[in-house]
C-alpha cells in the first residue's frame, strides 16, 4: 500500500496527473490511497471553484475548511496520526515547507515507513538563508524518494544534499479539457494565429507585479513605438485591483492591451490559438504550467529566465525564447524577435506540440508511481 498526500484538491492538474498515477498503479496490482488536506485555499475559490471531474481516482479530504484558516497544530496533529494508523509501507508527503510536514516527516521516522515527497522548488525562486538550507538537507537526507518537476528542482535538491539516486524527474503536466485532442488544437491555431504584422501577445494567470506585468507593460510600449499594430492581452484575475490598468492608460497604451479578467481552460483555448506567443514574465516562477498549455496548442513561449520549466520546455528559437528576468529592455527584443522567428506558424505550431507531448498527465502520473515503485523494491534489496 502507498499513501499520497497533496495539501489541497483544487488544482486541476494534480486531479490529472493523480488518476493517471491510479490508473498505472492499478496495472501494477499496487494498492495506493490519495488524501488532501483541503479542498482550497488562499482565495483559490475566488477564481474558480474545485472541478472534481478531473479527479477520477479515490481520496479522501481531511479538513472542511479552507487551508489557511486550520490551525497548524491540528494540521500537524491529524497527519501524524494518518501515519501512524496507516499500514502503508510508503508516505508521500506534499512538501517540506510547512511545519505539518515536518510532523509527517518525524512520524515516517518513528514508524519506520519509506517517505518521500514532493519539491517544485528551485535555486531561482528561493533565496539562500544558511539556517533553512540545513533544514532542508536534514528533510532531504531523510527521504528515500524526491519527486521534482524537472532539471532546475533536481538541481535544488541536489545542492540541499539530497541523493541524485532518489531523484523522480518529470512529475508535472497541464490539467487539459477533456475533449482535447492535438488534433483539433493544430486546426485551431493554423486556423486562427495572428499574422508577424499585426503580433498578438497574450499573457496568462494572476495579473500582479510579481508576475512580472509592470515589466511587461513597459516593454511593450517599446514594442508598439516598432510595431504599432501589435496587441497585448492578458487572462486572469486581477489581484491589484486597477493599478495595472492605470499603469497601462498612462503609458498611452489604451486599446493596445485588454485586461479580459479569469478565464475557463476551454476561453484560453481559443486565446492559445490567435495569440503569437505566450509571454511569462514572472520574478519567480517555480515551473510554469500555462507554459504546458501554451505548447499544447501550438503557441511559442516568451518567457523570464527564471521559469523552471524553461530546460524541458522552452527550446531557444524553436518553441520559445527567454529573457533576463526584470530586464525590460531584454524582454522588448524577446517580443519583437518571436515576431519573425515564429512566424511559420505550421512547423513552430508542431515543435510545439511534440515538445508537449513529452509532458502529459500519463506521463507524469507514470513518473510518479514507478518511482513510488523503485523505493519499495529498493527497500526490499
Amino acid at each position: 500500500m502507498i499513501d499520497i498526500y497533496h495539501n489541497m484538491l483544487w488544482p486541476k492538474y494534480k486531479g490529472a496527473v493523480f488518476t493517471e498515477a491510479f490508473s498505472h498503479a492499478r496495472g501494477h496490482g499496487q494498492d495506493v490511497r490519495f488524501f488532501h488536506i483541503s479542498a482550497t485555499g488562499y482565495g483559490r475559490s475566488a477564481y474558480s471553484g474545485v472541478d472534481t471531474s478531473y479527479h477520477r481516482y479515490p481520496y479522501q479530504i481531511l479538513f472542511d475548511a479552507p487551508y489557511e484558516t486550520i490551525p497548524a497544530w491540528k494540521v500537524s496533529l491529524r497527519l501524524m496520526q494518518q501515519v501512524f494508523r496507516s499500514r502503508s509501507r510508503l508516505i508521500v508527503m506534499p512538501g517540506y515547507h510547512r511545519v505539518e510536514f515536518w510532523a509527517m516527516l518525524a512520524a515516517c521516522m518513528l514508524t519506520g515507513k519509506r517517505r518521500g515527497v514532493f519539491c517544485d522548488s528551485t535555486m531561482r525562486d528561493q533565496a539562500d538563508r544558511p539556517f533553512k538550507r540545513r533544514l532542508k538537507r536534514f528533510f532531504f537526507r531523510q527521504c528515500d524518494g524526491i519527486f521534482v518537476y524537472g532539471q532546475r528542482s533536481a538541481e535544488y535538491v541536489i545542492a540541499m544534499g539530497a541523493d541524485p539516486a532518489r531523484i523522480v524527474y518529470r512529475c508535472q503536466a497541464a490539467a487539459l479539457p477533456h475533449t482535447y485532442s492535438a488534433q483539433t488544437a493544430a486546426s485551431m491555431r493554423l486556423a486562427n494565429a495572428a499574422p508577424p504584422d499585426a503580433p498578438r501577445y497574450l499573457f496568462v494567470g494572476l495579473v500582479c507585479r510579481a508576475k512580472g506585468i509592470e515589466d511587461l507593460l513597459r516593454a511593450f510600449v517599446d514594442v508598439r513605438r516598432q510595431q504599432p499594430s501589435a496587441t497585448l492581452v492578458l487572462a486572469g484575475p486581477l489581484v491589484e485591483s486597477e493599478q495595472l490598468p492605470q499603469l497601462a492608460e498612462s503609458l498611452s497604451l489604451g486599446g493596445a492591451v485588454r485586461f479580459l479578467g479569469a478565464m475557463d481552460i476551454d476561453q484560453l483555448a481559443q486565446q492559445y490559438a490567435r495569440a503569437t506567443c505566450l509571454v511569462l514574465p514572472s520574478h519567480t516562477e517555480a515551473w510554469g504550467l500555462v507554459v504546458n498549455e501554451a505548447l499544447s496548442y501550438g503557441c511559442p513561449i516568451v518567457a523570464s529566465d527564471c521559469c523552471g520549466c524553461i530546460p524541458e520546455l522552452v527550446q531557444e528559437g524553436v518553441t520559445g525564447h527567454t529573457f533576463a528576468t526584470r530586464d525590460v529592455a531584454d524582454l522588448t527584443r524577446a517580443l519583437l524577435q518571436a515576431r519573425q522567428t515564429f512566424a511559420d506558424v505550421g512547423a513552430t505550431m508542431q515543435h510545439c506540440l511534440d515538445v508537449a507531448a513529452q509532458y502529459t498527465p500519463a506521463c507524469a502520473g507514470r513518473s510518479i508511481m514507478e518511482g513510488c515503485l523503485k523505493i519499495l523494491e529498493d527497500a526490499r534489496a
